[in-house]
């Protein structure tokens, strides 16, 4: 079993920052992909950035050259850098991530954390 649990969402004015944190704790062998994704009121969820363990990085176009993916793999954690914030960002975050346990591999949902972007 693998628990992700985010941080750092909240509220800010259009042109702010945040930084949301995922750490994923359990008896994980591995970490595969890790990323994000949100979800907006009436809309269907949808990538936002996603990290494979190699490092290689794929950011949705209305977010390019605004958000930053990183993540720590000795802490089994991933980072979403979110500058320049638009009030179409506004939106639920979810963590999302691939990793093995002694099940097999799996992929594994955070709870979500809110981001309202708004003056």
């Amino acid at each position: 079993q693998v628990q992700l649990v985010e941080s750092g969402g909240g509220l800010v004015q259009p042109g702010g920052s945040l930084r949301l944190s995922c750490a994923a704790s359990g008896s994980i062998f591995g970490m595969n992909r890790m990323g994000w994704y949100r979800q907006a009121p009436g809309k269907q969820r949808e990538l936002v950035a996603v990290q494979t363990s190699g490092g290689s990085t794929n950011y949705a176009d209305s977010v390019k050259g605004r958000f930053t993916i990183s993540r720590d793999n000795a802490k089994n954690a991933v980072y979403l850098q979110m500058n320049s914030l638009k009030p179409e960002d506004t939106a639920v975050y979810y963590c999302n991530a691939g990793a093995s346990t002694w099940g097999g591999p799996g992929a594994y949902w955070g709870q979500g954390t809110q981001v309202t972007v708004s003056s």
